[in-house]
């Protein structure tokens, strides 16, 4: 299997399979197109306990396997928002904690299910569900990022506070959980919401500038009303 990454502003991973029976699985609707020569089947991956429990985390309960019939083949896989695609060899880095939604499309070797913060308060009052993904195995994951990547190793014991928005993933050694904003006038009028996500190292952060949720309440302002 190679690759490349297509576009700059909603870009595209396309897949070339070198040979019959690769294969790539997305969430349902997560293709954008492909040659001839590729089979399609659908199913809830994993049982229909493991599609509920994605649908928790945004994905759809089904997820769509893309298999070569022959060499040569290609597919692509869009990304639903302007940003970028992140490409990660799994089995190099022991594998990945990440945010929902972060999940664009992985080989068949990569497992993807869900798990919880280490804190069940993190996520019952992170604003962002205290459910999170597990990507692990080996081979490649693609990852949709939001706005800009930014990339960062922690120390052991260094700290980094950030929008629980923008983040995409973190590696399994980095300590994960949710604090309060501290000060009622920070709380009401400092505009950046009731929680902070305080992740500790060592281990790799991975960033996004963009918050798609905020994006899109800004978006929402505009737009008219009925009776307006």
């Amino acid at each position: 299997m190679k690759y490349r990454l297509i576009g700059t502003t909603v870009p595209a991973v396309e897949i070339k399979f070198d040979a019959a029976g690769e294969s790539m699985y997305t969430q349902s609707g997560g293709m954008s197109w492909m040659s001839d020569g590729i089979r399609m089947s659908t199913n809830t991956r994993g049982g229909l306990m493991k599609g509920i429990g994605r649908m928790f985390v945004g994905e759809s309960l089904f997820m769509a396997t893309y298999e070569a019939e022959r060499p040569d083949t290609t597919i692509a896989f869009a990304s639903t928002a302007p940003g970028q695609i992140l490409p990660v060899d799994v089995g190099a880095n022991g594998g990945l904690i990440c945010q929902k939604g972060a999940f664009l499309c992985a080989q068949e070797t990569v497992n993807l299910q869900v798990t919880f913060t280490r804190k069940f308060s993190s996520g019952l009052f992170g604003g962002e569900g205290f459910i999170l993904q597990d990507i692990s195995g080996s081979g490649m994951v693609f990852l949709e990022i939001d706005g800009d990547i930014v990339d960062r190793q922690l120390a052991p014991g260094e700290v980094l506070k950030v929008d629980t928005g923008n983040v995409v993933a973190f590696e399994r050694s980095v300590n994960y959980e949710v604090e309060t904003v501290k000060g009622l006038g920070n709380i009401f009028f400092g505009g950046e919401g009731l929680f902070l996500t305080k992740l500790t190292g060592p281990g790799r952060v991975i960033l996004q500038t963009q918050n798609i949720a905020d994006f899109a309440g800004r978006i929402a302002r505009f737009i008219p009303t009925s009776g307006k």
